[in-house]
């Protein structure tokens, strides 16, 4: 019985459940991006290199003869896909900007004020007093 509770314990401290939110919302942040690279970014990557799919970019390591990446994996041919790494290089470097991004905003809207220096309060009356007298005996 023992062991049940100390894994609920465990399970339902705050930092394992945010971590768990967390997991969640990034599978669903990265699958935003990906489709975002997929179908805005990459078109506009091939149409700025003249018509380019990185996704159909491949070299052919055997000797059959293909026309598509979609024909040489149909076929089981080897191939070296350049182009989907390519495109798994973006998908990275975008995903990382948009944390970036997100964690300097979520920064800036929890920077707190700096607090303000305390000032020594006012010395009392007898303070000043002693100050003075321990001061006319320095000069002596």
């Amino acid at each position: 019985m023992g062991f049940i509770k100390e894994f609920k314990e465990f399970a339902m401290r705050g930092n394992v459940m945010d971590m768990a939110v967390g997991v969640i919302i990034g599978g669903a942040f990265g699958k935003i991006v990906t489709s975002l690279v997929d179908h805005i970014i990459m078109p506009l990557v091939g149409l700025a290199t003249g018509g380019v799919n990185f996704n159909d970019m491949f070299v052919n390591l055997s000797d059959e003869k293909v026309n598509s990446l979609a024909e040489a994996t149909e076929k089981g041919v080897a191939v070296f896909a350049y182009g989907a790494f390519v495109q798994s290089i973006i998908d990275f470097l975008i995903i990382a900007f948009c944390i970036f991004l997100m964690i300097k905003a979520m920064n800036k809207l929890s920077k707190k004020k700096e607090p303000e220096p305390e000032t020594a309060p006012e010395p009392s009356a007898e303070e000043k007093l002693l100050t003075e007298i321990r001061d006319l005996i320095k000069n002596k």
